[in-house]
């Protein structure tokens, strides 16, 4: 596979379409019931991801053979889960799971300094669902998130179709850089923005930084973005632990204005420590390490 995120995720409609109406009609656990027969058809038929993911757990966490397959499939299922999660709390059926900050307080001190903050994530855990935990601040709090157009597709459309309509502002990422003008309108608002920082697309700048004993290339972008706006920045991450209760975590960057490798260098370490709390939580389906040249 390409060593690089091609900027696309694996799915179709029908398959979400299929999880909804199971969900709707029979309840979560029924849909959580189909994920059985997902989760092992993607094992063995999406041979990239797993072998990717395969990767992550046999050479990254210095697992067992035999761990790491059986772990392949435990991936893909709690992966699973929280598609349907998100699907379902979006649905009206939030009081259906429970929830525990910790940091919170952090993004409220954030937000009384009145100049916004950025809050950076990854591809670990939940963090689609942050929104309904931002629910708890005080105030209004308004959230944009930064996304490129390869991220707009029909199963995103589909899953607006049939969930509340979602209170985050995208910001599109564009070439000619006018997405910058509107972070920092946002900012200037006091709102929050949010980045993931976790996906390099082939042919982007980037920075190199260690993650769990490995370099690995992470997009520019977000941290030289984040480095200089001279606004608080945070590693936020929503973490499922049981089938029905969500964790958020959030923490501050200690870096200096303008430095962008110890930014991305904290981040990877808030990435690892999460990790190691919840190895089955890191949906990067792709070569994140380029394992090739290994």
């Amino acid at each position: 596979m390409a060593a690089e995120w091609q900027g696309k995720s694996r799915g179709t409609v029908l398959g979400y379409k299929i999880f909804v109406f199971f969900m709707k009609n029979f309840g979560l656990g029924a849909a959580y019931f189909i994920l059985y027969f997902v989760a092992t058809y993607f094992c063995f038929f999406a041979r990239d991801s797993s072998k990717a993911i395969y990767y992550y757990f046999k050479e990254r966490l210095q697992y067992s053979k035999e761990k790491s397959l059986w772990s392949i499939f435990k991936s893909y299922y709690v992966f699973g889960q929280t598609i349907i999660d998100k699907v379902a709390i979006s649905s009206g059926l939030r009081d259906k799971f429970t929830y525990e900050f910790d940091g919170i307080h952090l993004i409220e001190e954030t937000l009384k300094q009145k100049k916004g903050g950025v809050l950076i994530s990854a591809h670990v855990g939940n963090f689609e669902i942050a929104e309904f935990f931002f629910g708890e601040l005080e105030g209004k709090t308004s959230i944009s998130l930064l996304t490129t157009d390869v991220e707009h597709t029909a199963i995103k459309e589909y899953i607006e179709s049939v969930t509340n309509k979602s209170h985050i502002n995208l910001i599109l990422i564009k070439e000619d850089l006018s997405h910058i003008f509107e972070i920092n309108a946002a900012l200037a608002r006091n709102e929050i923005v949010c980045i993931t920082g976790d996906r390099y697309v082939k042919g982007s700048k980037y920075l190199t930084q260690s993650l769990l004993g490995k370099d690995a290339k992470f997009p520019a972008g977000p941290f030289l973005l984040a480095s200089r706006l001279n606004v608080p920045v945070l590693f936020v991450y929503v973490m499922k632990e049981n089938s029905s209760h969500y964790h958020l975590y959030a923490r501050k960057s200690q870096a200096k204005q303008r430095d962008s490798q110890m930014l991305l260098k904290e981040y990877a370490e808030s990435v690892s420590w999460m990790l190691e709390k919840y190895p089955l939580q890191w949906f990067n389906y792709f070569d994140f390490w380029n394992s090739k040249n290994t």
